[in-house]
């Protein structure tokens, strides 16, 4: 009897779709925030000298770990996965917390989506692993 492949993603496979999902997101809106400033700010508010220096901030410590993250992913290293995993979905958490306190539902929820998805998927790797 032949064994068939299973269909079911794995954990690192979901966790690492996920995070690169996140940090790919991430990373266009910190590009946007630096290129144009006025697609992220609250409607109505202009951009000013405080905001691109915000954006800078923002971009500079997204990139790199949207950079770290996915090489975690392409060397299917699963501690890196884990953390890194954690990191940008309790980042994403926060800035549903942002969202929230700007009463803007759509960057409360989208984050916030992101942000529970992405540990639950976490915690299912660490609960499971790797198959062999």
């Amino acid at each position: 009897m032949v064994a068939r492949a299973s269909r079911t993603p794995s954990p690192l496979v979901v966790t690492a779709a996920l995070m690169a999902a996140n940090v790919l997101l991430a990373s266009g809106f910190a590009v946007t925030g630096l290129i144009q400033p006025e697609a992220v700010l609250p409607h109505g508010q202009a951009p000013n000298s405080a905001s691109m220096i915000f954006a800078g901030y923002a971009a500079a410590r997204t990139l790199p770990l949207g950079v770290c993250a996915l090489i975690a992913i392409w060397k299917r290293s699963i501690s890196g996965v884990v953390i890194l995993g954690a990191v940008t979905a309790l980042i994403q958490i926060a800035d549903a917390s942002v969202g929230l306190l700007q009463h803007d539902p759509a960057k409360t929820i989208g984050p916030l989506a992101i942000g529970v998805a992405q540990l639950l998927s976490v915690g299912w790797l660490i609960r499971r692993g790797e198959p062999a």
